[in-house]
């Protein structure tokens, strides 16, 4: 029997339970929820040669844009290549051996032919979307989610996830009534869907409504932060939306406990750290020696996040 995913597509050397754990990877990655990439490998477990683990695992190692992770990536992808595939899942193959090889635009465009075939598709519509965001397509961060949005209707597990990414997009070119709405929206479907939270904060700090972008980010500040990987950006936002009101020491106080206090590792989030201590400092705040004493990775800093069970299922 074929084995396919909630929205329809055949997932070539699949059983039930291997679909259930890459099902459960797919939705944490769309809210940027604890360990997706646990849940793929766990997919790979009870089944070694099904496809789409492969792929997701390198994606995943990949998006992160750690140096660390492509090798990491190139495995899965030799791995994947000796699985038998569909067409779809062939298109995937090719978009994330594009990227591995730092080839960004090249599969960009790959995942975008892939959501022209099979809209619904959301893996392809968020990686492609991704790459959109590390490229500064603005357009396309529009557009790739413009042309599927169609086909998505109400009551479609992960519908959030395409109203968060349009939202995003339509900020991007400017659109910023309907990508507040849109990123209401998607909040209102799935309140941990941290990228909606994100797409309405971008377009509070666009038109300079920096209290509404206070008000925004802390209505339901678990919802966006308890267990998020995308959780430090976000309240990186807040520390923005206080500085542009000369509240100094609330955005001192978010880059202790929130920024620097997450002790990442990851470049991703010391490019968050950095871009913060830059504005302080040109705004005359005194930053003592934070930009040489950054936390070591495990090194328990003040108010560590918590990682709760609850996930993120639709």
């Amino acid at each position: 029997m074929t084995i396919k995913d909630i929205h329809g597509h055949a997932m070539s050397a699949a059983d039930a339970n291997a679909a259930e754990h890459y099902e459960a990877a797919c939705a944490l990655l769309r809210c940027y929820l604890n360990d997706p990439l646990a849940e793929a490998q766990a997919a790979l477990a009870q089944a070694p040669d099904m496809t789409m683990a492969h792929v997701l695992v390198a994606y995943l190692n990949l998006l992160g844009t750690e140096p660390g992770g492509r090798p990491v990536a190139r495995e899965a992808l030799t791995a994947a290549e000796r699985c038998p595939a569909t067409e779809r899942e062939t298109l995937h193959v090719a978009a994330a051996r594009a990227l591995a090889h730092g080839q960004w635009q090249r599969a960009g465009r790959i995942l975008e032919d892939l959501s022209i075939r099979y809209p619904k598709d959301l893996l392809a519509l968020q990686v492609g979307h991704q790459i959109d965001f590390f490229t500064g397509h603005s357009r396309m961060l529009r557009d790739r989610m413009a042309r599927a949005e169609s086909h998505w209707h109400a009551g479609m597990p992960g519908r959030h996830a395409v109203l968060a990414m349009l939202a995003f997009g339509l900020e991007e070119t400017a659109d910023y009534a309907r990508a507040e709405t849109l990123g209401r929206l998607s909040v209102e479907l799935e309140p941990r869907d941290g990228w909606g939270w994100h797409a309405v904060a971008h377009v509070m700090e666009m038109q300079n409504r920096r209290r509404a972008g206070i008000d925004w980010l802390t209505q339901q500040t678990p919802a966006w932060s308890e267990g998020s990987f995308f959780a430090g950006h976000n309240w990186w936002h807040l520390a923005l939306f206080h500085l542009g009101l000369d509240e100094i020491d609330e955005a001192m106080a978010l880059l202790d406990q929130r920024v620097l206090g997450s002790a990442s590792p990851l470049v991703l989030d010391m490019i968050d750290a950095s871009a913060l201590l830059w504005r302080l400092q040109l705004r005359g705040a005194s930053v003592g020696d934070r930009w040489t004493h950054w936390p070591r990775a495990g090194q328990q800093c003040q108010e560590p996040a918590p990682t709760p069970s609850t996930t993120c299922t639709r």
